[in-house]
């Protein structure tokens, strides 16, 4: 798509594209384009995105080498694929993201917002250690 707009429009236009089909019934996929401060490199972007709970780093440089919304069903993680530079803004990356919607939802983010709660501001005092990872916020 990136190759066939710049003949279409202009040689020097900066453009970035993801192209996905995705026919499932549950399951949510994203293409994400971030743009940083700072300089941040593709290495250093899957070592942070690695280290951060309820995600999961799957990004092969191969047919095949990425996630999608019907492997990510029935799973809890969030699933991060096709991290790789953008062309179009000095600090930009672009990842390709899945998650089962139905798992990791509006309510089990409820809950490891809660987690963090009850552990930073009511020093901790909760009951049985529920099944879920707890939230971290990270910055990048």
């Amino acid at each position: 798509m990136a190759v066939e707009t710049r003949k279409i429009l202009d040689p020097d236009i900066a453009v970035t594209a993801t192209c996905v089909r995705v026919p499932v019934f549950i399951g949510h996929g994203e293409a994400v384009n971030v743009e940083f401060e700072r300089p941040l490199s593709e290495d250093q972007a899957r070592a942070a995105l690695r280290a951060a709970p309820g995600i999961t780093v799957v990004d092969h440089r191969a047919d095949e080498g990425y996630v999608t919304p019907a492997e990510a069903a029935g799973e809890d993680p969030v699933y991060v694929s096709r991290i790789r530079r953008d062309p179009t803004v000095p600090h930009g990356l672009n990842l390709w993201v899945v998650a089962d919607n139905l798992r990791k939802g509006a309510a089990l983010n409820a809950v490891q917002i809660a987690e963090i709660l009850v552990d930073e501001y009511f020093g901790g005092r909760r009951g049985t250690r529920s099944n879920v990872e707890p939230l971290r916020r990270t910055t990048v």
